[in-house]
């Protein structure tokens, strides 16, 4: 719940920044990048920190080298939250996100049926955790996927631009033949 928390409150507080006049803050997506960026930075942390043993615990058998496999999730958490941070990387790191993210979520599942502890306490239960991790994937979605949206009309334009400029689209003839007034 502590990821869930920190999305929603490092959102809030750096809109409710943006609305107070920096001017940086005053997108909702910024602000969500700082959100997702401070969430990952908790999560990515507790790959090396106390509760790295109940992380290589949700690994489902099934994997090798569980530890490993925390440890390289931890360090692209941590890659994300930087890239999450400047505009030019932050499509991608959301794009990488939300892979990671699906990737990852098998863990979460088998922890929740197999009762695994996790801080001392509970897994959460599979159907919050999965609402939770909707969440997660949808801002990372809402961080990336306008920004590819854009790149791909960018695209379109210039190949527009381009077409419009063959000779082809002028039914063959050399522009200085169109332009002498024929």
């Amino acid at each position: 719940m502590a990821p869930l928390i920190t999305l929603l409150a490092v959102t809030l507080l750096l809109r409710l920044a943006g609305t107070l006049g920096v001017k940086p803050l005053r997108s909702w997506r910024v602000s969500l990048r700082g959100g997702l960026a401070a969430m990952l930075v908790l999560t990515g942390t507790a790959h090396f920190n106390g509760i790295r043993e109940d992380l290589i615990n949700m690994v489902p058998p099934a994997l090798p080298y569980p530890g490993l496999l925390v440890t390289l999730t931890g360090v692209l958490e941590l890659a994300a939250a930087l890239g999450l941070l400047h505009r030019w990387t932050a499509p991608w790191a959301g794009a990488g996100l939300m892979v990671l993210l699906v990737v990852m979520f098998p863990a979460n599942v088998y922890a929740a049926v197999a009762g695994i502890d996790f801080g001392g306490e509970p897994a959460t239960e599979l159907l919050p955790r999965t609402l939770m991790q909707l969440v997660f994937i949808a801002a990372a979605a809402a961080v990336a996927l306008p920004s590819f949206k854009a790149l791909g009309n960018r695209f379109k334009a210039r190949r527009n631009r381009r077409k419009a400029a063959s000779p082809s689209s002028r039914g063959g003839l050399p522009a200085r033949v169109l332009d002498n007034g024929h």
